[in-house]
């Protein structure tokens, strides 16, 4: 059984950076692409960022682009999403997923495992 567990989440100010982690337990964690979802209260879960398996190639929304970065450490099992330049719009609660099928998976759909999410708050 695949377990994924978030970490990091925060109270945070509007400019300030937090670094989210998310441990992969179970599986191959090289067999997955990774990606990092958030969901704001009343609204649907909205894709980040994701990364291949090998970490060679990347994507990002337009809205986080050029102040999120998504990392992995496939020796650690891990996957990272720095955040920089928070705004009060980022305020979520942020998931990571795996997926074993799809190269840069974008919709929620074809994620395999979730994890159970961390907050996310940003002050403005």
């Amino acid at each position: 059984q695949v377990r994924l567990v978030e970490s990091g989440g925060g109270l945070v100010q509007a400019g300030g950076s937090l670094r989210l982690s998310c441990a992969v337990f179970g599986g191959t964690f090289s067999d997955y692409a990774m990606g990092w979802f958030r969901q704001a209260p009343g609204k649907e879960r909205d894709f980040v960022a994701v990364i291949s398996w090998s970490g060679g190639s990347t994507t990002y929304s337009d809205s986080v682009k050029g102040r999120f970065t998504i990392a992995r450490d496939n020796a650690k099992n891990t996957v990272y999403l720095q955040m920089n330049t928070l705004r009060a719009e980022d305020t979520a609660v942020y998931y990571c997923a795996a997926d074993a099928e799809s190269l840069l998976p974008t919709m929620a759909h074809e994620y395999d495992y979730w994890g159970q999410g961390t907050q996310v708050t940003v002050s403005s």
